[in-house]
């Protein structure tokens, strides 16, 4: 069985991060383990609390899993201080960990900036330059490239930008804010444009943790960068269509759609 660790932030209400990793994992039949950077008090509303693990913890979570059960493929998603940036940057490097996808969360789909200046410094010098693929938001994107994004051609200037950058591959994610679900790749100087189906579901809470997260379990099954990103897309698009509502606020998706062959979106 193939293994996957997520290294991210608890959601109490399961619909993203730690939670959302893990049940991407095993909807695709892996293993999942995680290393927690922070744990949040939230739900569908908002989040109301947020309490950030002590770096050396973080770096002992790391040192029991890589000791004893290396995994195939690391997703990292939220990390919100620059020490604990540090460690994690650290202990990937001293295990040699590979097949390394970082979902950059930066900024908010609202625009929100979730990271200090110290904390973004320390992403882009340290965990971008090793992720075999990174996934920003246009407004990571923004962020990372330094102009403003407006439309494809803004897409693929960013993508060129960011990519040359850092050994890595960018997918940059369109989302609503250029086009309905069209995300683009730039790896290895080429481009290649990911069309999506969109879904009129407004349930989206945790879909940046999800497709970074299929992405890496992909990885780990050997698939190509590309057909790992396909597939992760493919995926994402059951979960929203099969149209989980939970909660008051915008709920999280289902991520067993596929153990229901009864609900298996059309």
């Amino acid at each position: 069985m193939k293994k996957v660790l997520t290294i991210a932030g608890s959601d109490s209400s399961g619909g993203a991060g730690i939670q959302a990793d893990i049940k991407t994992i095993a909807a695709h039949g892996l293993y999942a383990m995680s290393a927690i950077t922070a744990l949040t008090a939230q739900n569908t509303t908002g989040v109301y609390g947020i309490m950030d693990v002590a770096p050396a913890f973080v770096g002992q979570q790391l040192d029991c899993v890589f000791t004893d059960i290396f995994p195939d493929a690391v997703k990292i998603g939220m990390v919100s201080r620059g020490d604990i940036i540090a460690v994690i940057g650290d202990k990937l490097e001293q295990y040699g960990a590979g097949h390394i996808v970082v979902d950059p969360v930066m900024v908010s789909t609202s625009g929100h900036r979730l990271l200090s200046g110290e904390a973004g410094t320390a992403l882009k010098e340290r965990l971008l330059p090793m992720a075999a693929v990174i996934t920003p938001n246009i407004p990571e994107a923004e962020v990372l490239c330094g102009f403003s994004i407006h439309d494809r051609a803004d897409m693929e200037r960013a993508a060129e930008k960011i990519g040359r950058a850092y050994p890595g591959a960018v997918l940059i994610k369109g989302g609503h804010r250029v086009n309905d679900a069209t995300d683009l790749l730039y790896a290895g100087g080429a481009v290649r444009w990911f069309p999506g189906r969109r879904v009129d579901n407004p349930n989206t809470h945790g879909t940046g943790c999800t497709l970074s997260s299929a992405i890496a379990c992909n990885l780990a099954l050997g698939c190509s960068l590309e057909d790992s990103i396909q597939n992760a897309k493919d995926y994402l698009t059951g979960a929203l269509a099969a149209m989980l509502d939970l909660g008051q606020g915008p709920g999280p998706l289902n991520h067993m759609f596929r153990m229901d062959p009864g609900k298996q979106p059309s």
